[in-house]
């Protein structure tokens, strides 16, 4: 792989977020020379990627929203990982057309800017989210897409202006679909973060809501991997690849395992004024990642009970930061 990507030029939209950090840190190690357009913001801080800690990458303010700063971006670069978006269900309740703005309009600046430059490939980020609750099990790339959360639906016509690019322009576009990815830097308003830090915290009582959704988590540095193979299958242009474990787990059953993994004496408490809107709550996803195996060689590495365990470690070690702001910076 290293040779590969050994000299390219290669633009991370969102690439000081938590995917996409991990995502520019692996290209930066693979001999890539990284832009990144992260979202401006007026205190100089760009999330995992600032210039005091990364001067390998060329960090570029802007927001995917502004066409011609997206064609800037964009000029220049072989191939264009677009990661940035509005992410996070509750929020796309209250302020659907931001999620419109950003991950629809947002993804045509970037297929469209990719298209005038030439790259030889973008590779477009979707989401599990955009299969709604598993009508069969495991879910294959061919389930039918349901818009269960507004988050979902705009995610879902990114997904389609993505590939119609290809389709319309034959541009050289691949979507990768991640399942529930976990780990280092992940924010708190993620499941895995947030229980740990309470549980890190001395927390004796975890308080959630539906306890019966069982999600397929992937570990983020196997999440990175899948973006990079797919990303060099020819197979895999103008097609949707699922990344996931196929492995399914109650959440529930996920926060017990915390419990375990953090020996915390801590129990488990529903509130029900956590509960999502009724016909809201995506059930059950669970991955079928064979198409990854079969194009690109793809398999994930980091068992979940390994996993957890790094982030634990990793949240453990960061939570004076995760206090100050939800997040780490």
């Amino acid at each position: 792989m290293a040779g590969e990507w050994n000299g390219k030029k290669v633009l991370v939209t969102g690439g000081e977020g938590f995917i996409g950090s991990h995502l520019t840190e692996r290209l930066v190690r693979e001999g890539a020379h990284v832009r990144v357009l992260a979202l401006y913001n007026p205190f100089g801080r760009y999330g995992w990627l600032d210039p005091e800690v990364h001067t390998e990458v060329e960090l570029l303010p802007g927001d995917v929203r502004d066409a011609e700063r997206v064609a800037g971006a964009v000029e220049g670069r072989d191939v264009v990982f677009h990661l940035a978006a509005l992410i996070g269900i509750p929020y796309s309740y209250v302020a659907p057309e931001s999620y419109v703005q950003v991950n629809v309009q947002g993804t045509v600046n970037v297929a469209t800017a990719a298209h005038r430059h030439g790259v030889e490939r973008l590779v477009h980020t979707s989401t599990s989210e955009t299969y709604g609750t598993a009508i069969t099990a495991p879910i294959s790339e061919d389930h039918p897409l349901q818009p269960q959360s507004p988050y979902s639906a705009s995610k879902i016509g990114g997904d389609m202006m993505a590939l119609s690019f290809h389709h319309a322009f034959e541009l050289p576009v691949a979507v990768v679909r991640p399942f529930n990815t976990y780990g280092p830097r992940q924010s708190t308003r993620a499941v895995i973060p947030t229980i740990l830090s309470q549980l890190h915290k001395g927390a004796k009582e975890i308080h959630l809501g539906s306890t019966s959704p069982t999600r397929d988590f992937n570990y983020v540095d196997d999440t990175v991997s899948g973006f990079l193979a797919v990303a060099t299958s020819d197979r895999a242009i103008g097609e949707v690849v699922n990344i996931g474990s196929g492995r399914e787990i109650s959440i529930g059953d996920l926060v017990q395992l915390l419990i375990e993994i953090t020996g915390s004496p801590a129990e488990i408490v529903t509130d029900e004024s956590r509960l999502r809107p009724a016909g809201s709550e995506v059930e059950r996803l669970l991955c079928d990642n064979r198409r990854a195996f079969e194009w690109t060689g793809w398999v994930p590495e980091v068992s979940l009970e390994e996993g957890l365990r790094r982030t634990s470690d990793w949240v453990r070690e960061h939570l004076d930061e995760l206090d100050t702001a939800g997040y780490a910076v």
